[in-house]
């Protein structure tokens, strides 16, 4: 099991005691999933949680005349989970969908549950985590409200750089917040558009 990438990103937030590094890898359960295949579907509840090793992941949600609205991406390096239903254990009201042939790491609701109990300082950890969620949910509230068309799609590349490749235009377009038309508009100019990379210093 290639536990490793996790292990790394849990370390650089707080360093595991070899107890604990054990208690994960005895935990942790690898899960090779097809394209398309739902991890979540929404009215059920979300009791495990997720790490992608390789793949790519969306949640979705339906509105009342039925549209499909992408409300999340998710790639290589990151936890997967639905936020409320998972913490809460009630039914999801979004599903998730792997996008990309997928290679995940999972842990029952239950063994995090346990983990918290029997070492206290990886609560910590936890409580980073779950801030990172809840930022990230504030993050494209505000991207909704204040940023253009073009902006939002810029900054959804710089996030996401296969993006194109790895979603159609209709799941952009609705992550987004345009129309799928808007949003040809916006690619047609593509080569106006700055993304800016981070650089060693």
């Amino acid at each position: 099991m290639n536990a490793e990438l996790l292990i790394q990103t849990l370390n650089f937030i707080s360093p595991l005691s070899g107890a604990l590094d054990k208690r994960f890898r005895e935990n942790l359960i690898e899960e090779k999933l097809p394209r398309r295949h739902l991890l979540l579907e929404e009215g059920r509840v979300n009791n495990k949680i997720y790490f992608i090793n390789k793949g790519f992941a969306r949640a979705f949600y339906y509105t009342r005349e039925g549209k499909e609205c992408t409300s999340w991406f998710m790639g290589k390096g990151e936890l997967m989970i639905s936020v409320y239903s998972f913490y809460t254990q009630t039914p999801a009201a979004e599903n998730i969908e792997l996008l990309e042939d997928s290679e995940l790491l999972s842990m029952t609701w239950s063994q995090l549950q346990s983990i918290y109990a029997d070492f206290p300082e990886y609560n910590f950890t936890g409580r980073i985590v779950t801030e990172k969620y809840y930022q990230l949910s504030e993050e494209r509230a505000v991207l909704l409200r204040t940023l253009t068309a073009r902006e939002r799609y810029e900054k959804l590349l710089s996030t996401h750089p296969d993006i194109l490749r790895q979603a159609s235009q209709g799941q952009i377009a609705s992550y987004l917040g345009i129309s799928p038309e808007t949003l040809s508009r916006v690619r047609s100019g593509k080569s106006n558009l700055t993304i800016v990379k981070k650089t060693g210093t």
